[in-house]
């Protein structure tokens, strides 16, 4: 591909602020992380679906303080400020919101095939060949008006295969243009922006119930890590291996052992295994 096409930030606002469902949106050429400068920016009073998009982050992290990096106008880097009023218990479930929203905009603006790794990754391609295509990372925020989430998502987009970060988790990398699609940016990051909104007006007005919501289930059509045998790797040397049986309504992964005893766990790291 050519020189990548730098986003305008005028035309985003007035799609997604004027109108549409968000609070300010800016667009900035560089910055170490735009989840670091969104966190400041609780502090500040800032306000509820909040927008930053940087085209390039020197200092992006992942989950376990992964460093994500990508040239200039490649990718996509968002982070959305949000202050929820649903009870403490379900924020839990934000990154696995955004998944679903991830999911369905690459499907529906790319055709691409897509899939989510529990809790945090979009998977691309198809069959037993998925790639990472995307990460998200959410970090909660306690301030005296209540609890903020600063919801961070990393999209590979314009990359070459030559270009990608290694892969996490067991999985290579991969990307929107690595598995043929011609994507115009701006109007991708739009699109998800919008479909996050929606989802995310659902959560909220079901006060955070994704059984009620349908949300749960929806979640879980999107899950691949259901049904795969997982090493789940807790930071200990007792990693759980198992057969993931589902996500439960507070967001967990449910790992059934060797032993037929079910597990549900809250953080860690999954790698997909191949079939015995």
């Amino acid at each position: 591909m050519g020189e990548p096409v730098m986003l305008d930030g005028g035309r985003l606002r007035a799609r997604l602020v004027d109108a549409g469902p968000y609070a300010a949106l800016d667009v900035v050429t560089v910055t170490g992380s735009t989840n670091t400068d969104l966190a400041k920016a609780v502090h500040e009073g800032a306000a509820d679906r909040t927008v930053l998009i940087a085209e390039e982050q020197q200092q992006g992290r992942g989950r376990m303080q992964r460093q994500w990096i990508s040239p200039r106008g490649y990718g996509l880097h968002v982070s959305v400020l949000l202050r929820p009023e649903v009870p403490a218990t379900s924020m839990a479930w934000l990154p696995l919101l955004a998944g679903v929203a991830l999911a369905e905009t690459v499907e529906r603006t790319t055709g691409v095939r897509a899939a989510l790794k529990w809790p945090n990754d979009l998977l691309l391609g198809g069959g037993d060949d998925w790639h990472k295509g995307a990460g998200i990372l959410a970090e909660a925020i306690a301030t005296a008006d209540g609890m903020a989430v600063v919801l961070g998502m990393g999209v590979n987009v314009h990359h070459s295969r030559e270009e990608l970060p290694a892969g996490a988790g067991g999985l290579p990398a991969t990307s929107l243009a690595a598995e043929g699609a011609d994507v115009d940016r701006e109007d991708f990051a739009a699109c998800l922006l919008e479909a996050f909104a929606a989802v995310d007006d659902e959560w909220r007005a079901g006060s955070g119930d994704v059984v009620s919501t349908g949300l749960l289930e929806r979640y879980q059509r999107w899950c691949a890590t259901i049904g795969k045998r997982v090493r789940v790797e807790l930071g200990r040397d007792d990693d759980l291996l198992g057969t993931a049986e589902s996500v439960d309504r507070d967001g967990r992964l449910v790992v059934r052992g060797p032993g037929g005893v079910s597990t549900a766990v809250s953080a860690g790291d999954v790698v997909h295994l191949r079939p015995a």
